[in-house]
């Protein structure tokens, strides 16, 4: 077990903000909650996987709706313990542990609230590597294990209990409750055991995260930035350019859209585009396909290298658009 400060907390949303591919959440507000919620309630744990028995009870918890909202609907604090002791009341039991959903600014700080306030661990773990728009579209679900009870809870303590016939249909009904509450709710789901867990998570996405949040604070005191944090994170590089459209939509608890680029530097000359459905979907070169899902499409700042979110695409800004490769989960016929 290890703790968790405000640093590790901030590297964590940095880094968790590139593997989300634009979507997961806007890590500024996820930092200034998490920072928040650790000046109230001290370190939070973080516990790898082989420190959980196989019969400890677990849950993951999460945000839900469109990015654009959280921007200006922003989490009043109560809705993760509004969720957690609705989910306990409805199994009859506490928790010993929660996970994130996916790796995101806000997303994989999100578990950090219910677990702070209520002294439950954190693991270093998630459902999906990256993020994904669908509830279903995880890995608890390549598993076999069902979201229900899904809980959703809103910051003026509504409560809703979800049971449904498969994942499919928790994301059709979850997101038109979502839609109903203001388009950002609070959710807490899947009960498993530890077991089950860890035969059905990707392994290590916080401890991930927190290094490629490390490598974007110090890139910039590099002799040449780029190259660090291109040979430091992996990353494969795609284009660099301005931003010089965005067509965005906030639709069904989505943010759909696409963003163009036009080259500078070595790139002087070439359009490139990208286009999202929360997350980035695919990016094309010059009308060429560079890369799609389920691999990670990241736009990061080009001299910064903070991720932007797509919420955060503006006209002018210079951007790295770069990739990294998916899970291997995501790779089998099933993923």
């Amino acid at each position: 077990m290890r703790y968790l400060g405000e640093q590790e907390v901030e590297d964590i949303a940095m880094g968790a903000a590139v593997m989300a591919s634009g979507g997961g959440g806007n890590p500024y507000v996820g930092i200034l909650i998490a920072k928040q919620c650790v000046a109230d309630n001290g370190p939070i744990p973080l516990l790898t996987l082989d420190e959980l028995p196989d019969d400890a009870r677990v849950a993951v918890s999460m945000g839900l709706g469109a990015p654009t909202v959280l921007v200006e609907k922003v989490p009043a604090g109560p809705e993760p313990v509004y969720a957690l002791e609705a989910l306990e009341r409805e199994v009859g039991h506490t928790f010993d542990a929660l996970i994130p959903s996916e790796a995101g600014g806000w997303n994989s700080l999100h578990p950090m609230l219910p677990a702070a306030q209520r002294h439950i661990p954190l693991l270093d773990a998630d459902g999906m590597g990256r993020a994904f728009p669908g509830i279903q579209q995880d890995t608890f679900t390549l598993n076999g294990v069902s979201t229900n009870p899904f809980i959703i809870a809103d910051e003026k303590g509504n409560c809703t209990v979800l049971t449904t016939i498969n994942n499919d249909w928790t994301e059709e009904i979850g997101r038109e409750i979502t839609t109903a509450c203001g388009g950002q709710v609070t959710t807490l789901a899947s009960p498993m055991s530890g077991e089950k867990m860890k035969t059905s998570v990707v392994v290590g996405t916080v401890d991930y995260a927190q290094k490629l949040g490390r490598i974007i604070r110090t890139a910039t005191d590099a002799d040449n930035p780029e190259r660090f944090f291109l040979g430091e994170s992996g990353a494969f590089r795609f284009f660099k350019g301005k931003i010089t459209d965005v067509l965005r939509e906030t639709r069904d608890g989505f943010n759909f859209g696409r963003v163009t680029l036009e080259g500078i530097g070595e790139d002087k000359g070439k359009k490139a585009v990208v286009e999202f459905q929360n997350e980035n979907i695919y990016a094309e070169v010059y009308g060429e396909i560079v890369a799609t899902v389920p691999d990670l499409i990241c736009l990061v700042d080009s001299e910064t290298f903070v991720p932007i979110t797509t919420e955060n695409l503006k006209y002018g800004k210079r951007a790295l658009v770069v990739g990294l490769p998916c899970d291997a989960a995501w790779r089998t016929p099933r993923g």
